[in-house]
């Protein structure tokens, strides 16, 4: 929700929840068109994040423009924080991945947006649909817990997962890239990290062996190929149990 700062409003205040709704703006606004623009003129690929207008509600919403200038995929947020603000959204239904052509050639990309990577569920159905890098735009605090838990996304898919965050005040910087290949030719344990920022505002380049990764997980055992899907029934049933029942949560 990059347009709106992640920013949401008072409630206590008259007018401001509508104030916020007026913020959500379609895929065409000047807003997305000028990084449409951008990618074609730098010949990148740019990820964006928005608060997209939508029937009903608006969608936390992340759109790839490619390096032509087309829409490669748009992504809306399937967790969302219900037991905040984000209970005015409309959740997304779908974990999308598209074939990016890239300078350095093709690669399969998904996104998973802050709230959505606290669920295993979800790098693993965009493993399952054949992504090998994993944008995730974020806006909380990072701390240890979390950097593990995007290292352990990394690992249990062999993919990469790069994450953005807001610099300090909005969140506390330290946006971070593993690139999924956690052992060497020789099964030693190596560091999957490529970058890890500090807390400031800045531009950070994570290089991936793209090569390298498509040939580790070939050959390794994570993935999906040892996996035994009809055992895991429960993991796809709507029934919540105590001490997770939650009042606000929308199924």
């Amino acid at each position: 929700m990059w347009n709106a700062g992640y920013t949401f409003f008072d409630p206590e205040a008259p007018g401001a929840q509508q104030q916020w709704l007026s913020l959500a703006i379609a895929q065409n606004d000047p807003f997305c068109e000028h990084f449409r623009a951008l990618a074609t003129e730098l010949d990148i690929a740019i990820a964006l994040t928005f608060l997209q207008r939508w029937e009903g509600r608006p969608r936390n919403t992340l759109s790839i423009f490619d390096r032509h200038g087309e829409t490669a995929m748009t992504y809306a947020k399937v967790h969302t924080c219900d037991f905040d603000a984000e209970v005015l959204l409309t959740a997304g239904e779908e974990f999308p991945v598209c074939e990016l052509d890239t300078a350095a050639g093709r690669v399969q990309v998904g996104a998973m947006i802050c709230y959505d990577g606290e669920f295993p569920e979800s790098a693993r159905i965009l493993m399952l649909g054949g992504a090998e890098v994993i944008l995730v735009p974020n806006s909380c605090r990072v701390e240890e817990n979390r950097l593990a838990q995007l290292r352990t996304r990394a690992y249990e898919n062999m993919l990469c997962v790069a994450m953005t965050n807001y610099a300090p005040s909005r969140a506390n910087g330290h946006s971070v890239a593993f690139d999924g290949m956690a052992f060497d030719a020789d099964e030693n344990g190596r560091d999957m990290l490529l970058v890890e920022a500090g807390e400031a505002e800045g531009v950070y380049v994570a290089e991936v062996d793209l090569e390298r990764l498509r040939g580790y997980r070939q050959a390794e055992t994570w993935g999906n190929a040892f996996r035994r899907p009809r055992l895991y029934g429960a993991l796809v049933a709507d029934e919540v149990r105590e001490p997770f029942v939650r009042e606000q949560a929308r199924r």
